[in-house]
């Protein structure tokens, strides 16, 4: 008889693992110091900055990925640009790149996108997969208090079997990280919390610039990064470049900190 490779552990022992683990990290990460909507640069890298700081942190992300359109790139092309300083960032993190001009670099999607997740992860970061953003929490003078989510599968049953009801996660403040969509925005929007501006026509040069110097605290509980900025202020769009993405959830980060630090 030949001898076995791997220890003996069934398929009841598999599952009872896997179901105990998730739920034991979910039922800890019910109430945490920052949840962060959108697994996408800005998300991942203002949830490893908070996380490398000791703050419970957690991501949401709709998808069954992470990394949004850091993967990929622009046009399915999975090469991405970045501007200078940016690339100082993928100087952390390790990821080569090749310079296209004087200010500009670019770098493997894949290899950075997995990085910056292999970076979060070791910070500490936790993440929910196929968990859809679906209302916000409040509490006195409207300040924002935590998440309702539910399974994103959910939204894909029919109409009249979808009455799933959805659960919440409490926290000290969520960072919007959903890009155009700014999903959190919205939903402050739709009960006159917000003015939401809707983001603007592709210019680079200006976008960039912006989206880093307006990513902060937009309401009470509330931060905003990445492109979730463009379409709260009003400010062009990007394209197919990440540093602002990257530089927007440092700066999240930081005022993530000042905000805990205040409660």
């Amino acid at each position: 008889m030949k001898e076995k490779i791997f220890g003996a552990a069934d398929e009841k022992e598999i599952t009872r693992a896997i179901v105990s683990e998730f739920a034991r990290q979910f039922e800890e990460y019910v109430e945490s110091d920052c949840i962060i909507v959108g697994a996408g640069p800005s998300g991942l890298m203002a949830g490893r900055m908070l996380a490398e700081q000791g703050v419970k942190t957690i991501i949401i992300e709709r998808n069954n990925y992470l990394g949004g359109g850091f993967w990929i790139g622009g046009y399915l092309m999975n090469k991405l640009t970045i501007r200078r300083p940016g690339q100082e960032v993928l100087d952390e993190l390790g990821v080569p790149y090749v310079e296209a001009g004087p200010n500009l670099f670019v770098a493997d999607g894949p290899h950075a996108c997995s990085k910056l997740i292999a970076a979060t992860c070791d910070a500490g970061v936790k993440f929910a997969n196929m968990t859809v953003f679906e209302d916000v929490v409040l509490r006195e003078e409207n300040r924002v208090a935590g998440v309702v989510i539910n399974w994103t599968p959910v939204q894909a049953l029919p109409r009249q079997i979808t009455c799933v009801d959805p659960v919440a996660l409490q926290t000290k403040v969520v960072i919007d990280a959903t890009g155009h969509d700014a999903s959190v925005a919205k939903k402050l929007g739709q009960r006159g919390l917000l003015k939401i501006a809707g983001y603007g026509g592709m210019w680079v040069e200006r976008s960039e610039d912006l989206v880093v110097e307006h990513t902060g605290q937009a309401h009470p509980g509330l931060i905003v990064a990445g492109m979730a900025v463009s379409t709260l202020y009003g400010l062009p769009r990007m394209g197919p470049t990440f540093g602002a993405m990257l530089l927007s959830g440092k700066r999240a980060a930081k005022i993530g900190l000042q905000v805990l630090s205040r409660r």
